[in-house]
């Protein structure tokens, strides 16, 4: 076989790959399969806005079922809630199922394979970028990322105490995470 036979049928395999940025429509729901396998179903809102034919700003709304197995799925269903920013990588999968009439049912989903929390969306606590982190697969740089203690949800679970802001108020102190508390003479 020549090189170049070798090559067309490398490149005829195809590419089924996803990357989504939005934020979750609901607090995810983690299930175990009859093996124990953890599976975490997030429901994702992508929002797009365009111009239509009057020149007049439009936004349109798609929603995706996402998909998260193992011990990723369990970490992040600890962490995620309504509302959370993520970016989603992962393949595009439809199965088909028969519903209770007998009617074949076909369902496409997001079969995740990296996620990087991205934030609080709806304006969440000023958190941003600390909110950020990683969980996911390899290759190429990618992979975990440190955290600094779960997004907030309205009070409801206090982050680490390393991960808090100084009593009374934010605002200074340690960017961070090094403990020092004075950046000032970092140069950027």
């Amino acid at each position: 076989m020549c090189a170049s036979s070798e090559r067309r049928s490398v490149m005829a395999e195809g590419l089924n790959r996803v990357m989504l940025l939005g934020n979750l429509g609901a607090d995810p729901e983690l299930r175990f399969t009859q093996g124990g396998q953890a599976v975490l179903n997030i429901r994702l809102a992508t929002t797009e806005s365009y111009l239509d034919k009057d020149r007049v700003r439009r936004e349109r709304t798609d929603w995706h079922s996402v998909t998260v197995w193992g011990k990723r799925g369990e970490a992040l269903a600890k962490i995620l809630a309504k509302g959370s920013t993520i970016f989603v990588e992962g393949s595009i999968r439809t199965s088909s199922y028969d519903d209770k009439e007998g009617n074949k049912r076909y369902k496409t989903e997001i079969n995740a394979n990296n996620i990087i929390l991205a934030g609080r969306g709806g304006g969440g606590a000023g958190r941003g970028a600390e909110d950020g982190g990683s969980f996911g697969g390899g290759g190429g740089g990618g992979g975990g990322g440190e955290r600094r203690g779960p997004p907030q949800r309205g009070g409801d679970r206090p982050a680490p105490s390393s991960a808090r802001e100084p009593e009374g108020g934010g605002g200074g102190g340690d960017d961070f995470g090094f403990g020092g508390g004075n950046d000032d003479d970092i140069p950027f």
